[in-house]
């Protein structure tokens, strides 16, 4: 089969009965002449054959009714020169957005367009220009469905397993099966990144969560011992005379078995096309084939199964006599969809015996009357369990129930549910259907495949309600959705929803089939002047009711794994700790976009427990405190006291300060690497005033500042928005302002900012409380011992290069909550010593398979103190407005170099001299260490200058022996700055000590604030973690692809992520604003020349079409005049002009 459209492993049909009726069915015709067909026979016949077969390149746009976003290969022929028509399947065509190329054997590949795609039934037709076809000659495949026979010699030609052109030889063995059932269509992992406890082969059965695909029904389907493979759908089936006798459709591969779709259907489709193309003057219009239906599914049963239905026998005689002498069975009701017209009529298990007085015993003949009855009465005749029962009934139109519009809103597409999806649901049709949901939706656990039935208090029933709902929110507006799932459909589900603040994405927008054009045309969903549209926020909850915070319903998030990766090489692993022992924290040096996964913030089953035992150790000085007298002079509740009674002292003093992160990243502004779409952490609130409130975090939570943040206080119940506004370069953390009077007068006496103590540092030894979150907003508490104040990170880089803590010193505690509980260390009087942050790495299993890990280190305050200090006070830097009031930002000057240390035994073993040895001890008598240069940032002033392996003896002729050092004397250049930011640096390399003259970098600390998406891809600067590579193209810096969205250009043509594009067209692109410069000029349909250069170094030049109408080219920046992420579009399409 083509595309991502698997067969089912295993038929539904089970027990003896059914085995018996298919031996029975094996009934073999006389032979026919076309039976013994000679070799040259078969060789003509497939000469005119071959060269009408094409390969179809498809690729759907949106995820819509059944089909996922994607591209994909398969088959088509075609079935009309003149006209220019091509056949394949209908899970080709599509039923949502398509665009389609169709290469002829000879390499000539043309540009083909939908015109027709049944509701039903697995066919569909492509148009093209015959004219466009000029080196070629072939003819039309005839069609012959009246010759499929029993025992008949068949070959499928087709673009099997990927192959231009394949043929399988066959014959056929039954016309009869029922119609095959498909799994569901999801995009696949491979097999190694799965997760690894379900990485058993899973057995060929159909369960419940994979009824969301597509399935033909009410029709009989061929059988043959043809194992077609992927890439063979819409293959033709022909004969020695070069007829097709039936369309390639699916297969099982357990059996080697094909299964082939009738022809008889097909061909009175393409009748009705043949004669609107005549009557509309030799164009191509809309079309209106007549398909009628009465949404209900027949099964052919044979006379066994019908009288254990009850089936009167004189029914079954009556019904023999006047049926052909092969007929073996009747049509049985098998399901019948919830308020169609034969809901409460019809019911599973009836058996039909005639349809407006005549015996009707074939599909063929029952929808060769629904379809010529559309819109008129009927009359069936039934037996219900051995009762004869007369029904009349009103044949539907199926299009009317087959959706040709939807509705895409913060990435989601959703829709009225189909006839399609309906069946398979056992939901009316009609209702309001989430077929992908976006950010928005996603954010608020929205599932694919939901049904939605109240918005913002409002009943929905239709798409237009729910439009109208829209058109009346605000930005930040939070209201409560209501949906029910067809996996617990007794039970509707409650939500809060937050409508985007930021222009993450386009405006609503309606997309309408135009099937004259094959294109689905674009829409303004809300008029002008509606709320949504508006650039103000409004940061209100609008409940009807109590809405349950969304934290505590959060899954498992993953997102789709890329292809193409590559390896490369990494140079360090591990994490080294101390000059006495190295902790190592393996990860994976392999160069691949990594599956990305949420970040489990799971509870530890030992938090209560253990904290009780270690709550009730407390000193005798501590529970002197615990007098209301005492507690209310260092700041606590009267309520918290009764709260906390039990907790340590430290626990109470920090409880008000702490604050739980929830952090969704949208899944267009991926950048940086950011390796999930949703974080949970602890972070602590350093500032709180009437004005401005700031909490750190840890960068494992907050990545990167593309981001949506509520905060959640332990002090009271609210939660409001954050924007995050500094993330520091180098070390694990980040700050978030939020507005105060967003908590209320209660809620902004009730939190208070946490008293920072950066000095004393942490020795060896010292006591300390751990005091975090739980995921129920309950501060939890320890006692736990420093053993070690000073370990040095050494963090390799991940598969996907993204942020990861450098020439960093940490806390190591004795006993914590395990890897995934962050929080605050702090002294007995409840001041913060440390941020206990959560840091982000990989393990790696086997030689390429990687897993996201994290683990959890202190991280001293003083890092945090020094920036709070200048954000408070004011500094020179760039402008940002928060909360209404523009701050000056500090900007943080950096050696771009990443070190690690190395002890002075073996500094001593590379040559370093006895008196710089002496000389080190005498300055850091504990760590006993020299730094050494793991590698420069690309690009960075340190880079044409330090080499890897040198060694950092002194800064101004003071030796240095930690990270700290370094930073200190950056902040002396700050301070006097009247250098130029220049080090004069000791060295030692290779057996020599040199005095270098070193530059420094200043990075600010807003992150990425500019990307453009082009053609599907996210396309930004190189962040600071592919410049920690240390590889920068020689044509220049480049764009750096970052991400790729599916069933966009990037995905049919293969420009994936992790790989810089150096020039568009032979223009070279060394930055955004060269790299917009040149896709300004690039029209719709042009096909575009991109040079690109992978992390590993190896150059690459493809080709890709551009396509403005699907995929506009556009830019997300960040605006700090009104701290807002604004989108602004490049270049698109006209839809007129489409």
């Amino acid at each position: 089969m083509g595309d991502n459209l698997e067969s089912l492993g295993s038929e539904t049909a089970s027990g003896m009965e059914s085995c018996m009726k298919e031996e029975l069915c094996m009934e073999i015709d006389p032979p026919f002449r076309e039976n013994v067909a000679t070799a040259e026979d078969w060789r003509k016949a497939l000469n005119k054959v071959v060269p009408a077969v094409v390969v179809l390149r498809t690729t759907g746009c949106r995820a819509f009714d059944t089909e996922a976003a994607g591209a994909s290969y398969a088959t088509g022929f075609v079935v009309d020169k003149r006209r220019g028509v091509i056949l394949t399947n209908r899970h080709v065509v599509k039923p949502g957005p398509v665009v389609a190329e169709a290469m002829f054997v000879n390499r000539e590949e043309i540009p083909v367009h939908p015109i027709y795609r049944d509701p039903v039934h697995d066919f569909g037709f492509f148009r093209y220009d015959p004219d466009a076809i000029q080196f070629l000659s072939y003819e039309e495949i005839p069609l012959a469905p009246e010759a499929a026979c029993v025992g008949l010699e068949i070959r499928v030609v087709g673009n099997d397993s990927g192959e231009k052109v394949s043929i399988l030889a066959g014959t056929l063995a039954r016309l009869d099966r029922d119609a095959p059932q498909y799994k569901n269509i999801k995009p696949k992992k491979p097999v190694h990144k799965q997760p690894r406890k379900r990485r058993r082969r899973r057995k060929n059965k159909r369960t419940k969560e994979e009824r969301d695909g597509y399935n033909d029904f009410n029709t009989f389907y061929m059988q043959a011992a043809s194992g077609t493979k992927g890439g063979s759908s819409g293959s033709p089936v022909i004969d020695w005379q070069g007829r097709a006798v039936a369309l390639n459709a699916g297969s099982k591969s357990s059996s080697a078995s094909a299964f082939f779709l009738p022809l008889e259907r097909v061909v009175r489709a393409l009748k009705f096309l043949q004669k609107g193309w005549d009557s509309f003057g030799n164009k191509w219009e809309a079309v209106n084939i007549p398909r009628g239906t009465l949404q209900v599914t027949f099964l052919h049963k044979g006379f066994d199964e019908t009288r254990r239905l009850g089936l009167q026998s004189e029914t079954e005689q009556m019904v023999r006599h006047a049926s052909p002498i092969a007929e073996t069975g009747m049509l049985v009701v098998d399901s019948v969809v919830p308020g169609g017209p034969a809901h409460k009529h019809l019911e599973p298990g009836d058996v039909l015996v005639r349809v407006n007085g005549e015996v009707l015993t074939q599909f063929l003949k029952l929808e060769t009357l629904l379809d010529d009855s559309v819109d008129k009465r009927i009359n069936l005749q039934i037996e219900r369990g051995g009762t004869s029962l007369t029904v009349e009934l009103v044949v539907q139109d199926l299009h009317s129930i087959t959706p040709n519009y939807f509705l895409e809103v913060s990435g989601a597409v959703i829709h009225p549910l189909s006839y399609q999806q309906a069946r398979n649901f056992r939901f009316n049709c009609g209702l309001v259907y989430v077929a992908e949901p976006g950010y928005m939706l996603y954010r608020a656990g929205v599932p694919r495949h939901a049904i939605i039935k109240k918005f913002a208090g409002e009943e929905i029933s239709a798409l237009d309600e729910l439009i109208l709902v829209l058109s009346k929110l605000s930005r930040g507006a939070r209201v409560p959705l209501e949906y029910i799932s067809y996996t617990d459909r007794h039970r509707s589900k409650s939500v809060l929803v937050t409508v985007d603040r930021h222009e993450w994405y386009a405006a609503p927008q309606i997309y309408t089939r135009d099937d004259s054009s094959g294109l689905w045309t674009a829409r303004p969903a809300l008029a002008p002047g509606s709320l949504f549209l508006s650039s103000s926020i409004n940061c209100d909850i609008l409940t009807s009711g109590t809405v349950a915070s969304t934290i505590a319903e959060a899954g498992v998030v993953e997102q789709i794994p890329q292809k193409h990766s590559k390896e490369c090489a990494d140079g360090f692993n591990g994490v080294e700790t101390s000059c006495e022992h190295v902790n190592e924290v393996p990860h994976s040096g392999e160069d691949s976009n990594v599956e990305t996964k949420k970040r489990r913030v799971e509870e530890n089953s030992s938090e209560n427990g253990a904290t009780t035992s270690d709550c009730l150790m407390q000193e005798a000085n501590e529970e002197k405190l615990e007098d209301p007298r005492t507690l209310e002079n260092i700041g606590l509740r009267p309520y918290q006291v009764a709260v906390a009674s039990n907790a340590s002292v430290a626990e109470r003093v920090i409880e008000p300060t702490l604050v739980m992160f929830e952090v969704h990243v949208p899944s267009s502004c991926m950048v940086d690497g950011v390796h999930s779409q949703h974080f949970f952490g602890t972070g602590v609130i350093v500032y709180h005033s009437q004005h401005m409130g700031l909490a750190a975090v840890d960068r494992n939570t907050v990545a990167i500042s593309v981001s949506d943040v509520m905060l959640s206080f332990a002090a009271f119940p609210v939660e409001i928005p954050g924007e995050v506004i500094f993330l520091h370069p180098i070390h694990n953390y980040a700050l978030v302002a939020y507005d105060p009077s967003a908590l209320g007068a209660a809620g902004a006496s009730a939190v208070r900012a946490a008293e920072l103590l950066p000095e004393p540092a942490l020795r060896r030894g010292d006591s300390v409380y751990l005091v975090g979150l739980s995921r129920s907003l309950q501060a939890t508490s320890r006692k736990s011992i420093v053993t070690n104040p000073c370990a040095a990170l050494n963090i390799g880089s991940a598969d996907c290069p993204r942020y990861k803590a450098t020439n960093m010193e940490v806390i190591e505690l004795d006993t914590d909550f395990g890897s995934t509980f962050s929080g605050v260390l702090t002294d007995e009087r409840g001041r913060i010593q440390a941020i206990w942050g959560s840091f982000s790495t990989q393990l790696k299993y086997g030689s390429s398979t990687s897993e996201d890990h994290q683990f959890v280190r202190g991280l001293p305050i003083y890092a945090i103190s020094q920036v709070l200090d200048k954000i408070i006070n004011g500094t020179k830097g760039p402008v940002l407005l928060i909360n209404g009031v523009k701050r000056p930002m500090p900007l943080v000057r950096i050696l771009e170099a990443e070190l690690y240390p190395t002890l002075l035994s073996k500094a001593r073993s590379f040559g370093l001299s006895d008196e710089w040895v002496q000389d080190l001890v005498r300055k850091d008598p504990i760590r006993r260490q020299v730094l050494r240069v793991k590698g420069c940032l690309a690009g960075s002033k340190a880079e044409q200058v330090l080499e890897q392996g040198d060694m950092l003896l002194a800064i101004n002729k003071e030796p240095i022996t930690c990270f700290r050092d370094i930073e200190y004397a950056c902040e002396e250049l700050d301070k006097y700055g009247d250098n130029g930011g220049i080090l004069n640096m000791t060295i030692f390399r290779q057996g020599k000590e040199i005095e270098l003259v070193v530059g420094t970098d200043i990075r600010d600390g807003n992150g990425t604030t500019r990307m453009v998406n082009w053609c599907g891809c996210i396309i930004q600067d190189p962040h600071s973690a592919v410049r920690a590579l240390g590889f920068l193209p020689e044509e220049g810096h480049g764009v750096y692809v970052a991400r790729w969205c599916h069933g966009s250009p990037v995905q049919r043509y293969g420009l994936y992520a992790l790989q810089w594009i150096v020039d568009v067209n032979g223009k070279p692109t060394p930055d955004l604003e060269a790299f917009v410069d040149v896709v300004k000029g690039l029209e719709h349909g042009e096909f575009v020349r991109v040079k690109t250069v992978h992390l590993n170094g190896k150059p690459r030049v493809l080709t890709l079409k551009q396509d403005l109408h699907y995929w506009p080219t556009w830019e997300l920046r960040f605006d700090p005049d009104t701290a807002m992420w604004r989108r602004q579009t490049i270049k698109a399409l006209d839809c007129s002009l489409a």
